[in-house]
């Protein structure tokens, strides 16, 4: 029995590792795209098909800033972590054994009721309850979602990206956005600098070479990848300015009154600021700048002055580990129950 179930776990653990090398396909996809379009645009076209240096030098000097903000950007997108809850979020050692040695089902949500009264917690599963992830034994805050394929619970998650082979949400979505538009820029300025040596190309004005099928593929996969990135960042762009996640684009979040989809709508320039904060001369340079921590966000129809946990936001700000020890009461019903999610 205990030899099948080391086999079993050995086989879990060989997938698990199967699946994380396979994750990393779309990435290695995009960064070999991505490289030999720089040797095509570079070296082929640049340095071997002009012949007028102020041009040369004009157009290696554009390109090498949108390929290095482009590298930028998805470096950031794939290699800053997801945000989790904080540790106020999670069950602490004495509520767990407590949760736990509780037999009836009702004084299990009794318990759980009473951490969630001193959170800052407005939204709802389906049903009405308090949202619990029973997998990382956390109450989710508000837009934080389980992702299944990075196993943790995801601040102000937006959708899990193969791409970037990472959750995009509250630590990344302005790295994903920024990524978006200089992939975009990316594209169009080799599509527009490109576009009359491909037409010499292909009309026989430019003698045949390797240069030849490096400029007419560049063209081509440059309006490819601009069309398809125009769609997604003209998407997200709509999600910004409504203060939607993708994944509340799908589902509405719920609250005390019901299902919301403007419930965190605070007016096209807060939403903006939540994603790119307040200083407009950062907004276009991949350094973290978006508003609060991940854990509450303002609502439509409560202000700060109306809500003792928002009132209180620079107490959480101050402290890593959400730990205050101020009296952070939230006024909602006590009978709301717990519904346990994945």
């Amino acid at each position: 029995m205990s030899t099948g179930a080391g086999w079993t776990m050995a086989l879990s653990r060989g997938l698990r590792c199967c699946q994380k090398v396979f994750s990393w396909i779309p990435v290695l996809i995009i960064t070999s795209v991505v490289l030999w379009s720089y040797y095509a645009y570079v070296f082929q076209l640049c340095l071997f098909t002009l012949t007028n240096t102020f041009e040369k030098v004009a157009y290696l000097l554009v390109f090498h800033v949108c390929f290095v903000m482009f590298s930028w950007t998805y470096w950031k997108s794939i290699f800053t972590p997801p945000a989790s809850p904080c540790k106020k979020f999670q069950l602490s050692y004495s509520d767990k054994e407590r949760y736990e040695m509780e037999e009836r089902p009702d004084a299990q949500k009794q318990i759980l009721v009473e951490i969630a009264k001193k959170l800052p917690i407005f939204t709802r599963a389906q049903s009405g309850a308090i949202r619990f992830c029973d997998r990382c034994q956390v109450l989710k805050p508000d837009r934080c979602h389980h992702c299944s394929v990075c196993e943790t619970c995801v601040l102000k998650m937006d959708h899990h990206c193969p791409w970037v082979n990472n959750c995009v949400g509250f630590s990344n979505y302005k790295f994903f956005l920024l990524f978006l538009s200089y992939s975009m820029l990316y594209c169009i300025f080799i599509a527009a600098t490109v576009f009359q040596y491909f037409l010499k190309f292909w009309v026989g004005d430019l003698p045949n070479g390797p240069a030849k099928f490096h400029v007419l593929f560049l063209m081509f996969v440059a309006l490819m990848f601009f069309v398809s990135l125009m769609f997604l960042f003209g998407y997200h762009c709509w999600l910004v300015a409504k203060n939607r996640s993708t994944l509340e684009a799908f589902s509405a979040p719920v609250f005390v009154g019901g299902p919301d989809r403007n419930g965190f709508n605070v007016g096209v320039r807060r939403n903006l600021q939540q994603v790119f904060g307040e200083d407009r001369r950062l907004w276009l340079i991949p350094v973290f700048t978006s508003q609060g921590n991940g854990h509450y966000f303002p609502l439509k129809n409560v202000s700060e002055s109306q809500n003792p946990l928002l009132a209180n936001e620079e107490m959480w700000e101050e402290s890593d580990d959400c730990s205050d020890e101020g009296s952070l009461v939230d006024e909602r019903d006590p009978s709301v129950t717990i519904e346990m999610e994945e």
